[in-house]
């Protein structure tokens, strides 16, 4: 049971401008929402409501929403519930990244008026946490880091910084001359790489094999899930699989993301991590990006234990393919 009570009357008015911060409601705000994300400066379909809807039940949510005097929507910030004996609130325990997601007018002292409007709202229905997952700026269609100054003015502490691997499509990419050899390895043995979900079934396996063998761990979604989530999104959900001889060889998962096309779920088996099946699942993913005319490649975080250690090695060959390092920051407020 939640330890807050969220109600749809439950607002908190911004100081030094027009615009007000309620509890999200399904019913008021659901479209009005998705609206919003589809035109603003850091949003991606991660935030879109029918991809948190997708969670359905497994988190208690306490999104909020900014609207000016208009009624008219200006921001949303999808939180969650988590019963962690602090009573938190975070945005959002589902996400990679959460944040405040607006139409580019929440700028400066005003988002970080909303920010502290927000929290009051949250103090206000209990919470004693805030913690808040900022968007990186490769997913910013405009530059929106006023969060991390509105953060630094609230004294918030920076609880976790994550690095991930990322490659700018606009500028010429130097691949590594393991990496050139590698690939042609891979292309000799004759591998090729399909987009479809028809590999789903097979691809998993591989992908359960390689986290339970090689980390201990499942993958968070299982294979029903993958395939619900395919069928909600698209265009924006891909799977890629290399293939020889029609035996599944390597995969990833392919969020399609604003202006970032991120590597997700991506395994190989033994035989296709020696012959290098992952190094073209990786190029096909920058030429899927490519296509679609985006910004950045990001393979993903090569930090363990909540971003206090870095798998260097992983890391490093992240780096090969022409990346660079993009920081995931999660910072925290205490509630008074």
């Amino acid at each position: 049971m939640s330890t807050i009570a969220p109600s749809s009357s439950s607002s908190v008015d911004v100081p030094g401008c027009d615009l007000t911060v309620r509890v999200y409601d399904p019913e008021r705000d659901e479209r009005r929402w998705d609206d919003l994300v589809a035109v603003s400066c850091n949003g991606t379909f991660l935030h879109s409501r029918r991809f948190l809807s997708y969670h359905g039940d497994r988190f208690d949510d306490v999104s909020s929403v900014v609207e000016d005097r208009k009624g008219r929507v200006r921001a949303v910030l999808p939180a969650a519930l988590v019963e962690d004996g602090r009573r938190s609130v975070v945005s959002h325990p589902g996400l990679t990244y959460g944040g405040l997601v607006h139409d580019g007018s929440i700028r400066g002292t005003t988002h970080l008026n909303v920010i502290e409007a927000i929290i009051g709202l949250y103090g206000q229905l209990g919470a004693s946490t805030f913690r808040y997952k900022a968007i990186p700026h490769i997913y910013h269609r405009l530059p929106a880091e006023d969060e991390s100054y509105s953060m630094f003015r609230l004294d918030a502490a920076r609880v976790r910084c994550d690095l991930s691997a990322s490659v700018d499509l606009r500028m010429p990419r130097k691949l590594t001359k393991g990496r050139r050899y590698q690939q042609g390895v891979a292309r000799r043995q004759g591998i090729v790489v399909e987009a479809g979900w028809a590999s789903l079934n097979s691809y998993w396996q591989i992908l359960e094999a390689n986290l339970g063998d090689r980390h201990g761990t499942r993958p968070v979604h299982t294979v029903a899930e993958m395939a619900l989530l395919a069928n909600l999104f698209l265009d924006e959900v891909v799977l890629l699989t290399a293939h020889r001889e029609g035996e599944v060889m390597a995969g990833g998962v392919v969020f399609m993301a604003g202006p970032v096309a991120h590597l997700q779920y991506a395994a190989a088996s033994a035989e296709g991590r020696q012959l290098g099946a992952m190094d073209l699942v990786v190029e096909a993913t920058i030429e899927q990006a490519l296509k679609r005319s985006l910004s950045f490649f990001d393979y993903g975080i090569s930090t363990v234990d909540h971003g206090t250690a870095l798998n260097t090695g992983l890391y490093d060959y992240k780096l090969s393919f022409g990346a660079g390092g993009v920081v995931y920051e999660h910072y925290e407020v205490t509630l008074s």
